[in-house]
């Protein structure tokens, strides 16, 4: 009776917590219902007294406007080309230079490890100036994807993560993995990576918007119509006197969605990454 009494608490308590929250969510979800139906009007539509609230048929038309604008068809490609690109490889950096600073012992570690988490507080504006630099003079990489994807693979927040992550783990299965004589490699490919699962997505996730969201570099080194990024074509709508705001809505609706698709199939991943690490 009392069991049954405590579990009818439980479920009064969670459908009152889901109806209290569900005003908020309703609330966050709608600039994104607003945005997806402006990218459907035309730009008298959007600035009329009455709030639109449902879809018009100027979608197309928008659509067309943007691309020809803009060349945003091609800067979507880039975009997914370079996110999913870089946050591969950022994920593959950060999980080695992790692994190491968590369980390999060698002169330097505290020194590298306190300058990775020096690196933390030096602003972003500093490093890009040399960094362009370098880059677009002296290397002449611009409008190129190296010039976008490698200056900002190095994520030191990935690397402590990762290194946490790693701490986690019993040393007592890698020293079982090195008796058998499994190498170094493949105990960190066969053993280490694939318990380490649920936070490698995680960290993809955040590497993944981290470049899908990356504005200021791009737009300096991909200048070109055809090298430009979505976020980068997209800003070149926005003009001194006229913005077309029915086209900048369908830019950022699609700029939403693979954000919203990526999150959804990895969402459970995402929750059990973020607290995977979080005690030893």
């Amino acid at each position: 009776m009392m069991l049954r009494t405590i579990g009818s608490r439980r479920r009064w308590g969670s459908w009152l917590l889901t109806g209290g929250l569900a005003p908020v969510a309703l609330l966050w979800l709608a600039p994104l219902y607003l945005m997806g139906v402006f990218a459907t009007l035309p730009d008298y539509a959007i600035f009329s007294p009455d709030l639109p609230l449902t879809p018009g048929g100027n979608f197309l038309e928008n659509w067309a406007f943007l691309d020809d604008t803009a060349n945003f068809g091609r800067a979507m490609l880039n975009s997914i080309g370079i996110a999913t690109v870089s946050a591969a490889l950022s994920l593959l950096l950060t999980s080695m230079a992790g692994y190491a600073f968590a369980r390999f012992k060698f002169i330097g570690k505290q020194v590298a490890f306190s300058l990775l988490v020096a690196t933390l507080t030096v602003p972003y504006a500093v490093l890009i100036v040399p960094q362009y630099v370098l880059v677009a003079r002296d290397l002449a990489l611009s409008n190129t994807w190296i010039a976008v994807i490698v200056p900002p693979l190095c994520h030191s927040i990935g690397v402590l993560f990762m290194r946490q992550t790693f701490l986690s783990l019993p040393q007592e299965l890698l020293d079982a993995a090195r008796i058998d004589g499994a190498r170094e490699g493949r105990i960190f490919f066969s053993i280490a990576l694939p318990l380490v699962r649920p936070s490698m997505a995680a960290l993809a996730i955040i590497l993944f918007l981290a470049s899908w969201n990356n504005y200021l570099w791009p737009l300096l080194v991909a200048t070109e119509s055809g090298a430009r990024t979505a976020p980068v074509a997209l800003g070149s709508l926005i003009g001194l006197n006229v913005v077309p705001w029915g086209a900048l809505m369908v830019g950022a609706t699609l700029l939403t969605l693979p954000m919203i698709v990526v999150f959804i199939f990895l969402q459970r991943y995402f929750v059990a990454g973020i607290t995977a690490g979080a005690v030893k």
